[in-house]
């Protein structure tokens, strides 16, 4: 399990563009045959990727946890990017098409993945409560229709985790699906000083890319992103991005509150 620490809107001036990526920008969650895992310190979210290739992965619970399982104390959202496969928790199996999501709650002990060509991500956080494992298959959750095609951010919002849907302990997640044509997402951009939230870019064009804005509204930086790599974004960073083709990405965020609309928006006007 990869650690990475905290860190505060008074580090962003001073860091060089490769310091920036170590310390926000997660390229390798995909490896053939593994199971990946990085914990970062804003909120204690665990990321993860499984990619089991012709055998099946299972998750593992790594000594940083101090746990006897992976999910002793945590909840963990998992959506397929690739082709379907299958999770299986404690037992009970579970078909995993492209863009479906799982929610499995704290107290199952054992989960694997399987499937040659899934590619499973993997959103954990800390939780006090257990709720039912739920599989969500795409459409079935709430979807919002976002942006035009004018500004070129016409969007697909699904909610899926979130305090109206599937029940959890903190994580809110879903899918986003920019339509054809469209580049932007989250534009006018917001922050959350009450929750960290990640991006898992996915869906992206080999040769195309993702300029990914972070950091306090008035001293933003970008990050460049490909297909299948995640966004730490602190709860005083901006999250927006705009790509050289469409793209579709999972959001998940964690922290003191559930409330989807608890945001603090930034008119494209004042960001510097």
């Amino acid at each position: 399990m990869e650690q990475r620490y905290a860190t505060n809107p008074e580090q962003i001036p001073g860091l060089t563009t490769q310091e920036l990526r170590d310390k926000f920008l997660v390229e390798d969650l995909f490896v053939p045959g593994e199971v990946r895992t990085v914990y970062t310190h804003h909120d204690r979210i665990v990321l993860g990727g499984a990619l089991p290739g012709a055998e099946p992965v299972a998750l593992p619970n790594p000594d940083e946890l101090r746990a006897e399982y992976f999910l002793q104390r945590r909840e963990v959202g998992i959506v397929n990017v690739g082709s379907t496969g299958t999770v299986v928790a404690d037992g009970e199996t579970y078909e995993m098409p492209t863009r479906s999501l799982l929610y499995i709650g704290s107290g199952t002990q054992d989960v694997t993945f399987a499937g040659e060509g899934a590619a499973f991500y993997l959103f954990s956080a800390p939780a006090h409560t257990s709720y039912p494992t739920v599989l969500t298959l795409p459409g079935e959750g709430n979807t919002l229709e976002l942006g035009d095609q004018v500004t070129s951010n016409r969007r697909s919002l699904e909610q899926v985790v979130h305090a109206k849907g599937v029940q959890s302990c903190q994580v809110v997640m879903g899918v986003t699906r920019l339509h054809e044509g469209s580049m932007w997402n989250t534009m006018p951009a917001h922050t959350h000083d009450r929750r960290t939230e990640c991006y898992l870019y996915f869906d992206l064009p080999a040769d195309a890319r993702v300029l990914h804005l972070c950091g306090e509204p008035t001293e933003t930086r970008h990050l460049t992103v490909a297909d299948r790599q995640a966004i730490i974004s602190p709860s005083w960073s901006v999250h927006s991005g705009v790509g050289t083709a469409n793209y579709s990405f999972v959001w998940a965020m964690a922290g003191e509150n559930q409330d989807f609309t608890d945001m603090d928006a930034v008119p494209p006007t004042e960001i510097r």
